[in-house]
């Protein structure tokens, strides 16, 4: 298959390769994200010989080093049919053979390495990441032709292990690539390369329910809607991501019911919640609990974020769509045995209904603040702006009495864009009610803020603004769902 967008990332890659001198890449990123992809695809077109081995999940170390010498005999010793290595009996003998392999058959060419799911192969007490320090430092950090890339889903791994790494692969990594989901743009080209013309009123509804990950992207079946095939794979019993959820978290996480706890409790709240009320709710404290959070974090389930005015204390919002999805929608679904033999038009009834169309907005304003820079290209933000939201309450923590902003843009030429987010299947309509809202919220907000600054009020609608009195007075400028297709 063709690599869809990545534009930079192949970029880097290009110049990864391209250099005269030894490279060391650390690859990471959420689950089913496409990086192995990625990285496959774009290396098989090079001329070099390209290893690579991949990690087994809840692998022996015996099976983890049987796989690798496998893979030496079929990328090295193909052409020698019948010739068999002797089995290792640690990763020091297995990177022994691999260096061997390299000095007798690859001459001048380039060697990429690529050791994807590396957290896998690292298995308890293996010695893997001693045996990589000392071959990478003894044998080929000197070598021109080579181009080691560790690759894993469990990014905090990555970080904690390699490129936070004290000992002698400290400092050794020459390229971090950080594999983040498809935006919008990225998602339709990539159904646009299935043959798939969906409008970007489908892709938006697909992109609130699964996000941009291209594995899920791949079970879209053409001629259905967005709903239909959202109904198949997601509510389907036999459907593709039915218990994707469960197989994500064992496949990251030791304490995989912890984090699934954690993350279930964060769901719960639109706005996020605060460590402190994780810390009460599951009487988890210090190290541990951030560990975890860190865990999560790094896989891109959730991000911290500090409220306005807080000197202390994260608060954690969930950002991955599928799942969000999954623990609004489809776990209380499951949890209360509701049959598994649905019709065509479950979903299709149940995504018409209020709870759908209220929980719609939450979906699309967290999917907005992934295309802040489209945003801020439609609002004519200039750049150096600081981007944020804001929420104020009074000492009685009642939101209705203090204010709320979506999205606030504090530019450098002393404008702040006050901009709110709507989701709606029509235009909006800037009604007088709406209208006074507005202008009580930008007073509290100056009040509380003490800035002096021009305030422009900003829209971002997903199906338009009609254009009103009141949208003509109030509204310096507005953003649609069009505008987060665009580069």
């Amino acid at each position: 298959m063709a690599i869809i967008a990545r534009k930079y990332e192949q970029k880097q890659l290009e110049n990864f390769f391209g250099s005269n001198v030894a490279e060391f890449a650390a690859v990471y990123g959420r689950r089913r994200v496409g990086k192995t992809h990625l990285i496959r695809e774009f290396f098989n077109k090079k001329r070099c010989i390209f290893f690579r081995s991949s990690g087994i999940l809840n692998g022996t170390l015996k099976k983890q080093l049987g796989k690798f010498k496998q893979e030496i005999e079929d990328t090295f010793y193909r052409e020698y049919k019948g010739t068999k290595l002797s089995s290792f009996s640690s990763w020091h003998d297995a990177l022994e053979a691999l260096k061997d392999a390299i000095n007798l058959f690859a001459g001048k060419q380039k060697v990429v390495l690529f050791l994807d799911e590396i957290p896998w192969m690292a298995t308890p007490k293996s010695g893997l990441l001693e045996a990589l320090d000392y071959y990478w430092n003894r044998h080929w950090s000197e070598d021109g032709r080579v181009k080691l890339i560790i690759c894993g889903s469990a990014a905090s791994w990555i970080i904690d292990n390699v490129l936070h790494n004290t000992g002698g692969l400290h400092n050794r990594v020459t390229l971090r690539l950080r594999i983040e989901p498809f935006n919008m743009a990225d998602t339709k080209a990539y159904l646009k390369y299935k043959k798939i013309h969906y409008n970007n009123d489908q892709i938006l509804t697909l992109y609130m329910c699964i996000g941009g990950i291209p594995f899920y992207l791949n079970f879209i079946e053409k001629g259905l809607p967005a709903i239909q095939n959202i109904n198949n794979i997601c509510f389907n019993k036999k459907g593709a991501l039915h218990d994707e959820f469960d197989l994500l978290f064992v496949s990251l996480f030791k304490k995989h019911e912890i984090h699934k706890d954690i993350i279930s409790f964060i769901a719960r709240k639109r706005e996020g919640v605060s460590r402190s009320e994780i810390e009460s709710h599951f009487n988890y404290k210090g190290g541990r609990l951030t560990a975890r959070l860190k865990e999560l974090e790094e896989a891109a389930f959730i991000t911290a974020y500090m409220p306005w005015k807080k000197e202390r204390g994260l608060y954690y919002k969930i950002i991955d769509e599928y799942s969000l999805f999954y623990l609004t929608w489809i776990a209380p679904r499951a949890e209360n045995r509701i049959s598994n033999n649905i019709d065509d038009r479950y979903w299709e009834v149940l995504s018409s209904k209020h709870a759908w169309i209220a929980w719609s907005g939450y979906a699309f304003e967290s999917i907005c603040f992934k295309h802040v820079n489209q945003i801020k290209a439609a609002l004519c933000i200039p750049d150096g702006s600081e981007v944020s939201a804001w929420r104020y309450t009074t000492d009685m923590g009642e939101v209705s009495s203090g204010a709320q902003i979506d999205l606030i843009f504090d530019r450098p030429d002393k404008i702040i864009n006050i901009c709110d987010i709507k989701y709606c299947t029509s235009p909006y309509v800037v009604t007088k009610k709406y209208a006074s809202h507005i202008l009580s919220r930008e007073k509290i907000y100056c009040s509380v803020t003490g800035t002096t600054k021009q305030i422009f009020h900003s829209l971002v609608v997903s199906g338009g603004l009609k254009k009103s009195m009141y949208s003509e007075e109030i509204i310096a400028s507005y953003a649609v769902l069009d505008d987060l297709f665009k580069d």
